[in-house]
């Protein structure tokens, strides 16, 4: 998972095949980090199709953005970060298990972020590029009558 607006890799979930509760789990630890999106770009996987998805979009007012079938090419950020985790990550290492893969793709997703420059954030990783803005928390409503 990562965020289009400054390429920053958000997750990278290791496993042999993903349930919908299964990304949903996934999309709520990254949540109470980041807090919830307002849209979300995904392609027609049965993970992502499913009720439950659609029940966790409706729960947390995420609107799902679907992709046309056969057309990655709306999802381009994505597979752009997904032919580098294949090509960076995968193809260029052998794990014995997926607890040791799922270690190698935590300290390669901090590597991207943190030490990968990207020519679409004017060569900055999107480390850097975060920190040129300010980030601060959304307003609270008052609780005063």
């Amino acid at each position: 998972m990562m965020d289009e607006f400054s390429r920053c890799g958000l997750a990278l979930e290791l496993s042999f095949s993903f349930a919908g509760r299964s990304v949903i789990a996934i999309l709520d630890e990254v949540a109470e980090l980041y807090g919830y999106p307002k849209y979300l770009r995904i392609d027609n996987g049965t993970e992502l199709t499913s009720k439950v998805m659609q029940l966790w979009s409706e729960e947390h007012c995420v609107e799902l953005l679907f992709i046309q079938p056969g057309k990655p090419t709306q999802n381009a950020y994505i597979e752009s970060f997904n032919s580098r985790v294949r090509e960076e990550l995968l193809n260029s290492h052998w794990f014995r298990t997926l607890a040791e893969a799922r270690e190698t793709a935590a300290a390669w997703m901090h590597d991207y972020n943190t030490t990968h420059s990207h020519s679409s954030l004017g060569y900055l990783t999107p480390e850097e590029f975060l920190g040129l803005y300010e980030i601060s928390a959304l307003p609270q409503e008052s609780l005063a009558s």
